[in-house]
Parts: C-alpha cells; structure tokens; sequence
C-alpha cells in the first residue's frame, strides 16, 4: 500500500507533464499554421490586396466626381450656345458636313474572276472608303452594287458590323438595274473620254476588282456593253510618275472626295497618291523619284482601274524581259548544266550502269 500511495502522485505528476506538452503542442502548430498562412502572401501580394480594397471604398467617390466632371461641361456647352460659340467636338462637325448629291458606285460584279486573297483585299479598300466617306466635309452616296459571294462572305465572317454601317447602299443587283442608265459614268482608264469637271448629277462607278491587271479592259468592256457613258481621270495632265498608273478602288474613291472639297485636280491628286508612287506634278519631270512597281499592300492593291492613260508596253515586250534575266545554260556530258562562262567546271561525263 505504502508503495502504490507513494506511485500515486508521480503518476499524477507526469500525466500532467503529458497534457501540458501535448496543449504546448497544439499551441505551436496552430501558431505554425497561422504563421504558414501570412507566409502565403508576398510583400508585393499584401500592397495590391490593399490597392483593392482601397480602389472599392473609393468607387463611390470616383462615380460622384464622374458626375461632376460631365455636369461641368454641359453647362459650358450650353455657355457656349449662349455666346453664339459652336462646339467644335467630332459629333457636331459631322453633323455640320454638306453632302453631295454626287453618287459613287463600286461594282463588285467581279467576284467569280478573283482568288480568295484578292477578295480580301477588297474588302479592305472598300473599309477604307467607308471610314473616308463619314469623314469628309462633302459626303458621297455610297453604293456597293452586286454584292455577294465571297465579299460578303468575307465580310460576314471578318467584319460582321458592316450591316451597321450608316450611309452606304447595299445592293445585290447590278448598278445598271438600280439606277438610271443616263445617269451612270464607268471610270476606267481605256476610254478616250478625260474627265474634267464632276457632275454632282451622275453616278460615277468604280470597278470593285483586284486583279493585277490579268483582266485588262474589262470595265471599258463592260461600259461599252451595257451602252453607259465612260470616263478616264485626268492624271495624265496632272502627274507624272515612274511607277505603274493604275489605283486601288479606295485611292479613285479618295480622288473624288478630295476633288469635291479642293475643286482642284491637282491637289486632290498629291492629297491622295501614296509617296511610293513617285508622282511630281507636270512639268516637274527631273524630280522624278524611284516609284515602287511592287504589289502594293492589302490596303493599296493595284486594280482594274488604272485612272490615267493605257499602259503602252505589250506581252511581248514583258516576255522580252523575262528572257533576259534567265541564265543561258551549257549542257555536260554528264547530264548537269553550268553557266556559259563556267564551262571549265563541267564534269566528266559518267556512264550509268
């Protein structure tokens, strides 16, 4: 008994050493863990966290000087009415545009003669038309005749807000059937006819084509064929340039908005030519620079609407100049060919077995 009384309370003592380790224990892991958790976040983690949390209780803030700001200017527009001052913001200078009673028609009847790739390039000139039509001071009617096929496909599937577009006539007929036959001037650069004054009356008609001149003469056919008056731009007696005269459908269509403000064939000209064409005003000749004949980019693709007078050199003379670049070669006995000048390098003729 005396033993077991004299255990009893060293037994009592560790056990409660045990428990005592066991809260400390407990106690350290926990602090580990909360230490572990403010350890996740990173110094750079912690500043953006309370960016946030400032950015959110300042949102009100923000709103009411928001509201304040556009208070301000309503009232100094309206100071401005007062004063007989016009707003100068884009909205009312549009709205301060005169438009034309001139109309402008890409026929883009031609869809079948080109490849996918040119068909996108169209679409880009015809981009660029629009954005310059809502622009200028004297708007055009703008009239996208024959359209389908691979142009609206592209359209559809590139550009599908184009059937927002304000200001633009869409038609999947021919211009011939939309519009009075009197009324129609086909620019292309076979006619005879040198335009020289705009009649704001008629309806002057581009051809919507990207061809690389593969189809020479295809929209004088097409005049001629459906019996409608035709027309060439006067760049000839305007300009001279080393490169090739022929436009995109969007540089034609930029000519003519520029003529409708400046009234001067001239200046709507070098408003428009891209530098790389080289182009001086007559006269000028010696300051001819290096025009580029490269094909010009998506934007700016040569078209079957050359807008000066017929290009003079011929198949032939095309031929001629890819025979003189091709390497006059000496056959070996041997089957291989080098260069005339580098005959010593033949080989020796090897007979196969």
């Amino acid at each position: 008994m005396a033993t077991d009384m004299a255990d009893t309370p060293a037994v009592q003592e560790s056990s409660h050493e045990c428990a005592n380790s066991e809260n400390e224990s407990a106690k350290d892991e926990n602090e580990t863990v909360q230490t572990g958790e403010t350890e996740t976040l990173s110094k750079r983690q912690r500043k953006k966290l309370l960016k946030n949390q400032q950015w959110e209780e300042q949102r009100e803030l923000r709103k009411q000087k928001r509201k304040e700001r556009k208070q301000q200017r309503k009232l100094e527009r309206q100071a401005q009415a007062e004063d007989g001052v016009e707003w100068t913001g884009k909205k009312r200078l549009r709205r301060s545009a005169e438009p034309s009673s001139l109309r402008l028609v890409i026929d883009c009847s031609f869809d079948n003669l080109m490849v996918l790739k040119d068909v996108k390039k169209l679409h880009k000139q015809i981009q660029r038309c629009y954005a310059e039509n809502r622009r200028t001071l004297h708007p055009v009617q703008f009239y996208l005749t024959s359209h389908g096929g691979q142009l609206k496909q592209v359209m559809d599937e590139i550009n599908k807000g184009w059937v927002n577009w304000k200001d633009v006539h869409f038609k999947p007929d021919a211009f011939d059937e939309i519009l009075k036959k009197e009324d129609l001037v086909y620019l292309t650069s076979d006619s005879p006819n040198v335009l020289q004054e705009l009649d704001e009356a008629k309806a002057y008609v581009i051809g919507g084509l990207v061809d690389h001149n593969h189809h020479k003469g295809i929209t004088f056919d097409r005049a001629q064929e459906l019996g409608i008056a035709h027309a060439q731009l006067p760049l000839g007696s305007f300009v001279k340039m080393n490169s090739r005269k022929v436009l995109a459908v969007n540089h034609v269509f930029e000519i003519i908005l520029a003529f409708l403000e400046k009234r001067d064939w001239q200046e709507a000209f070098f408003t428009v030519l891209p530098q790389r064409k080289g182009a001086v005003p007559v006269g000028q000749e010696n300051k001819l620079g290096e025009g580029n004949d490269e094909e010009d980019s998506d934007e700016d693709s040569d078209t079957e609407h050359p807008i000066s007078e017929k290009r003079t050199d011929s198949k032939d003379q095309s031929e001629s100049k890819q025979e003189e670049h091709k390497p006059v070669l000496i056959q070996s006995d041997s089957m291989g060919f080098v260069p005339v000048g580098q005959e010593n390098k033949l080989g020796h003729s090897k007979t196969p077995m």
